[in-house]
Formats: C-alpha cells, sequence, structure tokens
C-alpha cells in the first residue's frame, strides 16, 4: 500500500479518535453513552496503532530503515488499550482513567504536536 494511502487511512482513524477522545474526558463517565463511545474510541486507536506501523519515518534516525522515534508511540498505543479495557471490565475506574489519559496524550496528542512540525506530510498538508 502506497505511504498516500497509509496516511488517509491514518487520518481516517486518528480524527475521529481525538474527536471522540476529546468528548470522553470532558463528559461524564460511566453512562451507557460514555462506555459505547469508548469501545469506538478503542478500536480506532488500535486501528490508527497498526496502521502507523506500517508507515516509514520521515524525519531522524530509523531503525531498519523503517522506524523510527514515533513508533515507540505507535507501540504504546498497542500495548495500553488492552489494559484500559481491561480495567474498565473490571471495574478498576482509576486504573482505566489513568491507561486512558495516557493513550490520550501519549497515543493522540503528542504524536499530533510531532504530526504537524516542519518536513512532516501533515504539516506540509496544512501550511504549505
Amino acid at each position: 500500500m502506497s505511504y498516500l494511502a497509509l496516511t488517509y487511512l491514518h487520518l481516517l482513524t486518528v480524527v475521529p479518535a481525538l474527536l471522540i477522545g476529546s468528548a470522553l474526558m470532558l463528559r461524564r463517565k460511566g453512562t451507557a453513552h460514555h462506555r459505547g463511545l469508548g469501545r469506538i474510541f478503542l478500536v480506532l486507536m488500535m486501528g490508527t496503532g497498526v496502521l502507523t506501523l506500517f508507515m516509514p519515518a520521515e524525519l531522524g534516525p530509523r531503525l531498519l530503515d523503517h522506524f523510527g522515534t514515533i513508533h515507540a508511540l505507535s507501540v504504546l498505543t498497542l500495548v495500553s488499550v488492552p489494559p484500559a479495557w481491561m480495567a474498565a471490565r473490571r471495574r478498576q475506574i482509576l486504573r482505566h482513567r489513568l491507561f486512558m489519559i495516557g493513550l490520550y496524550v501519549g497515543g493522540l496528542l503528542v504524536p499530533g504536536v510531532f504530526a504537524l512540525m516542519p518536513g512532516r506530510t501533515l504539516h506540509g498538508w496544512l501550511f504549505a
């Protein structure tokens, strides 16, 4: 699959995840609505985590001529989703909250800042 196609697929998962994640952070917790949106959020985050592993790093040093530092955030995302979900299922609210905040910040906000840096595709699309 081409880099451009991967980028569009990534945007199709990450933009709704950012919107849903923001709504989840701001709204009342524990409701049926929260649980439903939470499931969608976790599926979108798993999808974006997997997709980004196929996208080659654009800046900085690369491992195996593909993986860059930002891929560590993809791995963080993939390993955070299952325990966040399990904690919610087990009613371990504090554990769930901590994993979800980490996922939101480390899986969306931090990579989003990196994506807007000069030299990155999204920066070129938005500011060129």
